[in-house]
């Protein structure tokens, strides 16, 4: 039997996935256990690092169970994880010391506006790509340090160690032997300088964090020692193939040229956009991030944020009543031919990329005695993909590199209708992926590079993973008519702030 199966570890927001990959990337088998969300202060969000440790002892030794005839062709783990949260853990148990600080949490935001008010943020722009926000690693990192008791005298004797959730798994999987971390991971803590592809001394003295405190890093597809996943198996497997979730997903969506981008479509959505081995600066609200290092090799990507997608379609259903629940948008949304010139801006928490406009406010345009709820709901599903094309133009303004495919995840992608709307109005083949495991899938290919079960990149493109294709099919003078009412659309909610 080929020595290709993968087990991936997704380590997600809300839950831990195991699952079983073959050579040619299929998913074989999954299991999933979620853990707590912890909200002990309002904007304040934790986890237990130990609850997620046993949960990923737990979803192996269920996975292994199922799946014994499998055992003899494993070859290796890999991990991908939502990625700035940050966890403090014994150098000599692994036990974390403090609860881990989720991405999500405001609580340094008093360190960030410090920061900012002595105009650091152009600097900590030009070396990680990023903008100060509490959002990322490092102000969480500076807050642990400064109200832990006795917890940074601990981290400066190596006593304590801190890192984002691969880190922490991999110290656990290796039983202390690997303290590591990878370089997507890396480039979302504001630590990192990606152009130089290391931690950057000048940062950390910014955040007043020591650097010998931080993880080794390493490439995508390097090793990362080796795990029994604490005896489950009866030999150790090499931990290869570790990735951030976002970029785990652009990868499995296979965009290894400039030009690809992947959008994975939820409450909001995000967008990244390859822009190849050069990192490039926005001068918008864009972030650059590594997508990937492999065999020494860094890509980069844009990555942005549309604040309002699928949670339009609740407002819709929660707010407004016109649906009792989301799979009617797409009937309702089909009984007329378009949205008869209503348009639907939701600016319901202001307008992100590109306008920026915190104080911007939703709104419904172009009502006539003529308009229905049909109008409403389509427009409202409109708006998902017009959202798309004014962050996408952005990106290829600002990067200088055309978009020549566009690929897409999320639950959003079962209503074909948007899926349609948005090849049209984007002008793009939209590619959809059978899989709904992105992350984990993206980890495992990597780990199949890393294992050299495949060569290249190349050798990847071919694997016959299953995918749906959406092929423009408006005249583009029609879908320019229609995007200009949008744009019309925004400019008169633009106008009305004061």
């Amino acid at each position: 039997m080929t020595m290709g199966y993968i087990i991936a570890f997704d380590q997600s927001t809300s839950a831990t996935k195991a699952l079983l990959f073959n050579e040619q990337g299929q998913c074989l088998d999954r299991e999933s256990a979620s853990h707590k969300q912890h909200y002990p202060q309002p904007g304040w969000v934790e986890h237990d690092a130990e609850e997620i440790w046993q949960n990923v002892l737990a979803v192996a030794q269920h996975l292994l169970a199922r799946n014994q005839q499998h055992l003899n062709a494993l070859a290796g783990i890999s991990i991908t994880n939502q990625r700035e949260t940050i966890v403090v853990f014994d150098r000599a148990t692994g036990k974390p010391l403090a609860p881990a600080i989720v991405w999500q949490c405001r609580r340094s935001e008093a360190i960030c506006a410090a920061h900012i008010a002595v105009n650091q943020n152009a600097r900590v722009q030009q070396l990680t790509g990023l903008r100060i926000d509490p959002y990322f690693s490092a102000s969480k990192i500076q807050w642990l340090l400064e109200n832990i008791p006795g917890l940074r005298s601990k981290i400066e004797t190596g006593d304590a160690l801190l890192g984002t959730m691969d880190t922490y798994l991999i110290y656990r999987l290796t039983q202390g032997q690997t303290y590591a971390t990878d370089a997507t991971n890396a480039s979302r803590t504001l630590l990192y300088d990606i152009s130089q592809l290391d931690w950057s001394d000048e940062l950390c003295e910014l955040w007043n964090i020591p650097r010998s405190a931080l993880a080794e890093v390493r490439a995508c597809d390097a090793r990362f020692g080796e795990s029994s996943l604490n005896g489950l198996l009866k030999s150790a497997l090499p931990i290869v193939g570790v990735m951030g979730d976002s970029q785990a997903a652009l990868f499995a969506q296979r965009c290894y040229e400039p030009g690809t981008a992947k959008v994975t479509f939820g409450t909001g959505s995000s967008i990244l956009l390859n822009i190849g081995s050069t990192p490039l600066f926005s001068s918008s609200s864009l972030v650059t991030s590594l997508a990937w290092v492999q065999q020494g090799a860094p890509v980069y990507a844009f990555e942005g944020i549309i604040i309002n997608s699928a949670a339009t379609l609740e407002w819709l259903k929660n707010q407004l009543g016109l649906i009792t629940q989301i799979g009617e948008v797409e009937t309702l949304a089909s009984e007329v031919s378009d949205s008869g010139g209503v348009f639907l801006v939701p600016a319901f928490s202001g307008l992100g990329l590109p306008y920026w406009q915190p104080n911007a406010r939703a709104a419904l345009v172009g009502l006539s005695a003529h308009s229905d709820r049909r109008h409403v709901v389509r427009a409202a599903l409109e708006s998902i993909a017009y959202q798309l094309r004014d962050a996408l133009d952005a990106m290829q303004q600002e990067s200088n590199v055309r978009l020549s495919e566009l690929k897409a995840d999320g639950g959003p992608t079962a209503n074909k209708l948007l899926m349609q709307f948005t090849a049209d109005i984007t002008h793009t083949h939209l590619v959809l992926p059978a899989s709904a495991d992105c992350s984990a899938l993206g980890a495992c290919l990597m780990g199949l590079l890393g294992l050299r079960h495949y060569q290249s990149l190349a050798e990847i493109q071919t694997l016959a993973l299953v995918e749906t294709r959406f092929v423009p099919q408006r005249a583009l003078a029609e879908t320019d008519q229609l995007y200009r009412g949008w744009q019309q659309a925004i400019k008169q909610v633009l106008s009305g702030i004061h």
